[in-house]
């Protein structure tokens, strides 16, 4: 099979052919169709997340058709349309899996990382960590929803009942949150990169409210605010941006450092917290509610080959919405 390899941090992905890989007794072989890009792909290719499994075929936002099933691979059979998230594995029997709190799992491993991704025409999974794809979303639209809106809703889980919210960095994962929020009633206030005119029309095309520079005060006091861009300035700029009682969520799984910030704007009971990865409830309730509202995708595909491209457009924000590798 063709694949895009990743054979040391900081060099680009490689394209082979190597073997097809065959399922263990509870893994299923898919044949992938299509692969969003992630954040989180740039940082294991350009060697912020530490100590991936190299060579490493990247890529956790996979959907595709099953080809086999191991022998204890449960209820997927040749033909059904899954999807494969980030988080690939875990214990099951730390306090942490016993909890709900899987996500949290120290031996918890991940796809395109610790394990084989979608940058490829086929790729294993665990079949308790893979999703039914909901029936009205082709391959590329349903891809971005298994990362950027997975991660997404449980950040904006995270904001409790805000109704007034603020989102900083409008890229794959705000704009399907801008689109949730707005189903829930809230108003978003969309925060972009100083002169980024395209980004801040996205976002109203999106549904926000406002839109404006990440520096900016917004007109109206937020309740809660999701950091997407992994910049640490953005915190005390939305502790700035949020009112008393208010929540700052972090989205990303990496960050550039916080500054120091003074104590004024985080005294008043406002709460910075992080997300970490995410769990199998959050696929199950985000993927029966994305139908209903019903979340669109923004899409720019490119083939397999152009990954090294596709990753390019990424890190220097020419995507608008979400990019997305067709397999086929």
């Amino acid at each position: 099979m063709r694949a895009m390899i990743l054979d040391a941090p900081g060099r680009p992905l490689r394209e082979a052919d190597v073997p097809v890989p065959v399922p263990g007794p509870e893994q299923v072989l898919l044949k992938v169709h299509a692969c969003a890009l992630c954040r989180t792909d740039l940082h294991i290719v350009d060697g912020e997340l530490p100590e991936p499994v190299l060579p490493l075929i990247p890529g956790h936002q996979i959907v595709g058709t099953v080809v086999s099933a191991g022998s204890h691979a449960g209820q997927f059979k040749a033909g059904d349309r899954v999807g494969v998230p980030w988080l690939g594995s875990t214990c099951n029997h730390c306090h942490y899996c016993l909890s709900g709190r899987e996500n949290l799992c120290a031996e918890a491993r991940f796809t395109g990382y610790q394990i084989n991704g979608g940058y490829a025409e086929y790729t294993v999974a665990d079949y308790r960590f893979c999703f039914p794809i909901p029936a009205g979303y082709p391959d590329k639209q349903a891809a971005p929803l298994l990362c950027a809106g997975l991660i997404g809703y449980r950040s904006l889980v995270m904001t409790g009942a805000a109704e007034h919210l603020g989102i900083y960095g409008f890229g794959a994962a705000a704009h399907i949150v801008a689109q949730v929020a707005r189903y829930q009633g809230r108003q978003v206030y969309a925060f972009t990169r100083a002169g980024d005119d395209e980004a801040q029309r996205f976002a109203r095309a999106m549904g926000a409210v406002w839109a404006g520079d990440s520096q900016e005060q917004p007109p109206e006091e937020l309740e809660a605010a999701i950091i997407f861009a992994p910049d640490g300035a953005l915190v005390p700029a939305a502790l700035r941006a949020v009112a008393r009682g208010g929540i700052v969520v972090c989205g990303g799984i990496h960050m550039s450092d916080i500054p120091t910030f003074p104590y004024s704007i985080l005294w008043g009971e406002r709460v910075v917290r992080s997300v970490a990865n995410l769990t199998r409830q959050d696929g199950e309730e985000f993927l029966a509610l994305a139908p209903k509202i019903p979340v669109h995708t923004e899409v720019q595909s490119f083939p397999l080959s152009a990954a090294n491209d596709a990753l390019d457009a990424l890190r220097s924000g020419r995507i608008t919405g979400a990019a997305v590798l067709m397999v086929d």
